[in-house]
């Protein structure tokens, strides 16, 4: 009977065993795609043959005005690469640098630094375009669009009701609760206010909202939902790409913000989905070596915990012995499930209700410990 030989990340090395060649169902690893090597070709070509609407010179007229959405840190996108050729594209087609602006979708995240936004999209067109943050709790830089099925009122940022068109860009990967990343999610909840992200994001305890899963999703249905109460008269263009584990650009999609996403969301699977043929008997899995596998919980910890910061997280103060979380409601939980994991030795113990959670700590340089482990994953 042939034998075959596995190698899996296991702490700080490698552990190796051996198997029966033909017990063994499936292995399951990512998809292994070929990388772009023409960003610019590959640009012009997914805004010139969209899908599910005219090509971009089409939509485009010399004199339009245009509002483009970017990423935040929190989320790799790679915008210096393609914003260049996006923002020279507008010029070819008639669009004057001073007609153009960004404003990158924060969500509830921080305000980015000015030298933030130039690393994001690069210095060439940091410098030429109006930049903005979407900072969710100025009350005063959102407008009001109606209210979802569901009851969350939608607000959205005032700096793309202004324009004759608005294009989406990033990136798309799964998303735990929202189904997918990338398409809708640039303007709810990335550029939407702090209440309508409260609302939307009190949907992900519903066992429907999951990894991957659009239909029924209670989060996906509300994003799309409020998105189409700002659509409605409104040009939105869609320029999301899919990225490997390397963050080298795997495929663009264009178009209709809603069809391309769907289109781009199929390759999602294919480079980071897996059909397993049947159950089977047991499971040998590597979460990636340390510090990934520390703790059975790690595993998802070290992904989660940024993933629960990111998306849950609205404000951290701190005293001299006392660090205090506020999140979104109903999250707090999570949040102080996931820091008592974590297991930093500095943290006496912490207290969570429904919004807040306060962690206690033996002295100020215990505090300015925990907010630096804090900066690494906001």
């Amino acid at each position: 009977m042939a034998m075959k030989t596995y190698d899996f990340a296991y702490g700080r090395g490698r552990k190796n065993f051996t198997v029966e060649e033909d017990r063994v169902l499936k292995v399951v690893r990512t998809e292994e795609f070929p990388p772009m090597e023409d960003i610019r070709g590959g640009v012009l070509e997914a805004i010139r043959h969209p899908i599910g609407c005219p090509s971009i010179e089409e939509i485009i007229k010399p004199g339009d005005t245009v509002a483009f959405i970017c990423n935040d840190p929190t989320r790799v996108a790679n915008s210096f690469d393609f914003m260049p050729v996006l923002v020279d594209e507008m010029n070819r087609l008639g669009v004057k640098d001073e007609d153009m602006k960004i404003v990158f979708a924060l969500g509830t995240h921080r305000a980015m630094t000015h030298e933030e936004m130039v690393e994001g999209v690069g210095e060439n067109v940091a410098s030429r375009l109006k930049m903005y943050n979407s900072i969710c709790t100025n009350d005063d830089d959102f407008e009001y669009f109606g209210t979802t099925s569901r009851g969350t009122p939608v607000h959205i940022h005032k700096e793309l009701c202004n324009v004759d068109h608005v294009i989406l860009t990033g990136t798309i990967v799964h998303h735990y609760f929202s189904g997918y990343g990338g398409g809708r999610k640039a303007i709810l909840p990335g550029c939407a206010a702090m209440e309508t992200v409260r609302v939307n994001h009190s949907f992900m305890l519903d066992e429907n909202a999951a990894l991957g899963r659009t239909t029924g999703n209670p989060c996906y249905e509300d994003q799309m939902e409020g998105v189409a109460l700002f659509a409605k008269g409104r040009s939105l263009f869609l320029f999301n790409a899919i990225l490997n584990a390397k963050h080298q650009f795997l495929r663009m999609f264009a178009g209709d913000y809603i069809a391309a996403h769907k289109e781009a969301c199929k390759f999602v699977d294919e480079v980071y989905g897996c059909v397993i043929p049947k159950l089977a008997d047991m499971v040998i899995v590597s979460c990636g070596g340390y510090p990934k596998d520390i703790n059975v919980y790690q595993m998802l910890t070290m992904e989660r915990l940024e993933r629960t910061f990111n998306d849950s997280i609205v404000s951290v103060r701190a005293s001299d012995s006392m660090v205090v979380i506020r999140t979104l409601p109903g999250t707090a939980q999570a949040v102080a499930f996931a820091v008592d994991y974590m297991k930093w030795p500095e943290i006496l113990g912490s207290i969570a209700g429904d919004d807040t959670v306060f962690i206690a700590l033996p002295n100020k340089e215990a505090v300015i410990t925990l907010l630096e482990r804090f900066k690494n994953y906001r």
